[in-house]
């Protein structure tokens, strides 16, 4: 019964990862509209921290905690393997049973592109 309940939570991760970054997607084509390649950026940023959030999950439910992006491709919950996307290196700052992980801009400032891209545990996504 354990193992059936684990691919069940996978299968909602999985379903909600999907439908989270299809939004997400939307909006980052509109903010790099005049920029392709920072669209592309932006977009991939998403699904990347998307990826990130899954595999969070995966780990707290196999593990009982969330963990480190070493620690999750260490345990083989995420398979992604950079920390970075164009200007943008990710980190994740883990306190008790909540996380959030972010996507630091390192490029030239003034572009149109957001400087912080973060998600938390429960999906929501933050821009500055």
């Amino acid at each position: 019964m354990g193992q059936f309940l684990r691919f069940a939570m996978l299968l909602m991760v999985l379903g909600g990862g999907a439908y989270i970054y299809m939004r997400q997607a939307q909006s980052a084509t509109a903010a790099g509209a005049d920029n392709p390649q920072g669209t592309v950026d932006l977009v991939g940023v998403r699904h990347d921290l998307v990826a990130i959030v899954r595999a969070e999950r995966v780990h707290s439910a196999l593990h009982g905690g969330y963990g480190s992006i070493d620690e999750l491709r260490s345990s083989g919950d995420l398979t992604m393997e950079r920390n970075s996307r164009g200007p943008y290196s990710y980190s994740v700052d883990l306190s008790g049973s909540n996380f959030r992980v972010t996507a630091t801009n390192s490029g030239p400032a003034g572009s149109m592109a957001p400087r912080v891209i973060s998600v938390d545990q429960s999906m929501q996504f933050s821009e500055e």
